[in-house]
């Protein structure tokens, strides 16, 4: 297969990490209204955090086959292929809101002048793509689907934190049409850019059947952890139970595997806690009770409430105490804070009376500062963090927290307390040095 031409609109992790990717292959023009970010892009830096990103970028402004630009006009005038990638926030009451996706369809419809296929990226509920992003393209261009251009779903199954290697190595891919044309063309994209994929992985379907498709996986993923939180709070009550033996023996199980079974602070990041209230409203909308998915969310929630009070039953009063919050991120592997459990426990803390907070992360400083201000201290020096404070809470489970030995809590801290919240610590290490508080373990009380 020849060089494509490929548009790709929306620079945030799922448009720029397709756009860096595919330019491995093709020619792709990233197309974002943000013009610090065009201007990031085309000099060969990304305008976030993601491992292996700034190399991929870099060489495919080095070939020539990736550039960025705020002109949709010119990005459309060759693409074969038109990439929707922009962001679905939730509203106030946790619908989906489309205003990112039907401006960008708007955008495409006044710019298309030529066929090319549509493929919708961003995460929408069944019967977007279909009832509003083709409806808008015929109206502004005067062009009808399926004749004059193609329209199509395929969601997106991005790991922030790995979001190349899974775009680069996918479990699947999961195409949405209802057109053959498009079909054979989209088939004929990725099998010759993943030419070892085995056929079975590459599934096609209708266009709602794929939009359901990435709700219903986050669902399940985000239920498998709240299943385990809600295991390890039973652990914490049980004497010489620890939940990450439970879990790796449910894990085993190959019918339930062990991923995404980690007890800890809950999650958080651009997609669960979105995608699970936008399905939560959806199912209201036609009328079909949503107990799992509001069960989920529920138990998450209470997780943030679990750390903190790990913290209240230890220390008593916050006001006059020092806490030190390990991570800031919502998972390590990126700077992105958007729903972390981090910037929740803070929060709370600060509520019940915690006037000395340093927060520490490696890459999300920044992004933190955005939300508190001066309100609270920062740093990326985990040592720096946890001097002389009577608490230290981990958060994200940063390689750089799991190099902190019991000595160095110990020998640093004005009274030596660790709530671990992401089990990265080996408690039988730290007796007798620091006293630890996992979740999922039995406390004694």
């Amino acid at each position: 297969m020849s060089e494509r031409n490929i548009a790709i609109i929306g620079a945030g992790y799922v448009g720029l990490v397709a756009a860096a990717c595919f330019a491995k292959k093709h020619n792709v023009v990233c197309v974002d209204i943000d013009e610090g970010k065009v201007e990031l892009i085309n000099n060969a830096k990304a305008p976030f955090y993601e491992p292996g990103l700034d190399e991929l970028i870099k060489s495919g402004i080095k070939s020539g086959k990736l550039r960025a630009t705020n002109d949709i006009n010119g990005a459309l005038e060759s693409a074969e292929f038109i990439f929707i990638s922009v962001g679905t926030p939730s509203k106030d009451n946790g619908e989906i809101d489309l205003s990112y996706v039907k401006s960008a369809a708007h955008d495409i419809g006044k710019a298309l002048r030529k066929y090319a296929v549509v493929v919708q990226r961003s995460t929408v509920v069944p019967g977007t793509t279909r009832n509003v992003v083709k409806k808008i393209i015929e109206e502004q261009s005067g062009r009808k689907a399926g004749k004059d251009f193609g329209i199509a779903f395929v969601p997106e199954f991005l790991r922030e934190g790995n979001a190349v290697h899974d775009f680069m190595e996918p479990d699947r891919v999961v195409i949405g049409a209802d057109d053959d044309r498009v079909t054979d063309n989209l088939l004929e994209l990725y099998r010759d850019f993943y030419p070892k994929m085995p056929d079975s992985t590459l599934v096609t379907m209708s266009i709602e059947s794929a939009e359901l498709v990435k709700y219903a996986s986050n669902l399940f993923l985000a239920t498998k952890i709240s299943f385990a939180n809600e295991v390890a709070e039973l652990a914490e009550k049980i004497p010489n139970v620890d939940i990450v033996d439970v879990m790796r023996g449910v894990g085993l199980d190959k019918r339930i595997g062990p991923s995404y079974l980690g007890a800890g602070a809950g999650f958080g990041g651009s997609c669960f806690p979105k995608d699970l209230n936008a399905i939560v409203h959806f199912a209201r909308k036609i009328d079909v009770p949503p107990f799992i998915t509001e069960a989920v969310l529920k138990r998450n929630r209470r997780q943030i409430e679990r750390i903190v009070s790990f913290v209240v039953d230890q220390l008593g009063k916050l006001d006059d105490k020092r806490i030190a919050v390990l991570g800031l991120s919502f998972k390590p592997g990126t700077s992105d804070t958007r729903e972390s459990p981090a910037l929740k426990i803070i929060n709370e803390l600060m509520r019940l009376g915690a006037k000395d907070i340093i927060a520490c992360d490696p890459k999300a400083v920044d992004e933190a500062k955005r939300v508190f201000g001066e309100s609270i201290k920062y740093t990326e020096d985990p040592f720096e963090a946890i001097k002389n404070a009577d608490c230290a809470v981990v958060v994200t489970d940063w390689d750089e927290f799991k190099n902190i030995s019991p000595d160095d809590f110990a020998g640093l801290m004005r009274n030596p307390l660790v709530i671990d919240g992401r089990r990265i610590y080996q408690p039988e290490k730290f007796e007798g040095k620091v006293k630890l508080i996992c979740v999922g373990r039995y406390i004694q009380r």
